[in-house]
């Protein structure tokens, strides 16, 4: 009876060991197969044609993309796949196995585009830039701005986007919203990738100001349509501040910002298209600031994507008492405190030669 128990206790002992050796194994191919690092850097890898996802585990390896050859060749006999591409894809050390085998499945980077938004361009020059490096129609993103459904997706997704873009006054949705940067694209890819790519980075630059953000007496919607404002009237990155002081002291002094570029931008005019008319400056509508009538108001709505700067800037405004601000032809700011004193400097300016000609 006693030699049973010892037997039982044998076997049991010897199972558990064999248990224990299998979890081991396991958790060493879990390891194995995980990403070599939290490095974001993208590498460009080449599959050359004929290869096979076993044939790649040596480059894959020396270019430290896998962590061992052995997990990731023993993940490919787990796991089915689907062709491999051929040509050069992006790959990122962060990236675990099922990530790297799914990327070499997908499109090449001669699939894609490269597109720089700058900084201060407005939603029609971004439609334009989207539809001659992709295969997305101008229809293809007005309709999807214009879809309330998607909006609604999109606000419940990103803090910073409320309610306030679905006025039917706002000539396009998301302006002001999609942060400006260069970003790769996929030719055949959705308009809803691109947005939503943009918006992430906005996401992410935002995320260091949403306290302050909370915090201040104006909504996020207010203080995106401001920066946009000092992207376009700002000179130079120093002044940012100081003229989104400006602004705010007019604001809440109940006067109208009397800033152009809004104007320009209600009347769906280029600023270098040509100078305005004296009665388009008083003429109404949402987005004019030198209209008597938008007195204490912002426009309806972003007029331009603003970078970072100017979101700071319009997040923590200089404190001052000036109410006038102009800009030599150098880029240099001149603020002022009164009308008087703010027609004297443009006399200045303009009996020096310093006068900006539009």
């Amino acid at each position: 009876m006693k030699r049973k128990k010892r037997k039982l206790k044998k076997k049991v002992k010897i199972i558990l060991i064999l248990i224990s050796l299998i979890l081991l194994l396991y958790g060493c191919y879990l390891l194995g197969i995980g990403k070599v690092n939290n490095d974001n850097t993208e590498i460009v890898f080449e599959v050359t044609e004929g290869s096979s996802y076993n044939s790649l585990a040596k480059q894959l390896k020396k270019q430290k993309l896998i962590k061992s050859e052995l997990c990731y060749k023993l993940y490919l006999k787990l796991h089915k796949q689907d062709s491999l591409k051929a040509g050069k894809h992006k790959l990122r050390k962060n990236m675990n196995v099922t990530e790297i085998i799914k990327e070499l499945e997908g499109k090449t980077v001669q699939d894609s585009s490269m597109i720089t938004f700058k900084e201060g361009i407005n939603f029609e020059t971004l439609i334009s830039l989207i539809t001659s490096n992709t295969n997305i129609t101008k229809d293809d993103i007005l309709d999807k701005i214009s879809d309330t459904a998607y909006l609604d997706k999109l606000i419940q997704k990103y803090w910073f986007l409320t309610d306030d873009i679905k006025n039917k006054s706002i000539y396009y949705s998301l302006e002001g919203y999609l942060f400006p940067d260069t970003y790769q694209f996929h030719k055949d890819g959705t308009i809803d990738n691109i947005l939503e790519a943009m918006l992430d980075n906005m996401s992410k630059k935002l995320e260091p100001y949403r306290n302050l953000i909370q915090k201040s007496k104006y909504s996020i919607h207010e203080i995106m349509t401001m920066a946009s404002i000092v992207e376009l009237e700002a000179s130079n990155s120093d002044d940012r501040a100081g003229v989104a002081g400006v602004f705010y002291n007019r604001l809440e002094s109940g006067w109208s910002l009397g800033s152009d570029v809004t104007t320009y931008y209600g009347l769906k005019l280029a600023l270098s298209e040509r100078d305005l008319y004296q009665n388009e400056l008083e003429e109404y509508n949402d987005y004019n600031t030198r209209s008597s009538k938008m007195a204490g108001k912002l426009p309806v709505s972003p007029i331009c994507m603003p970078g970072l700067e100017s979101i700071v800037a319009a997040i923590e405004p200089e404190q001052h008492s000036y109410y006038y601000f102009v800009a030599d032809k150098n880029g240099k700011t001149y603020f002022n405190k009164t009308a008087s004193g703010h027609s004297k400097t443009i006399s200045k300016l303009k009996s020096e030669g310093l006068w900006y000609e539009y």
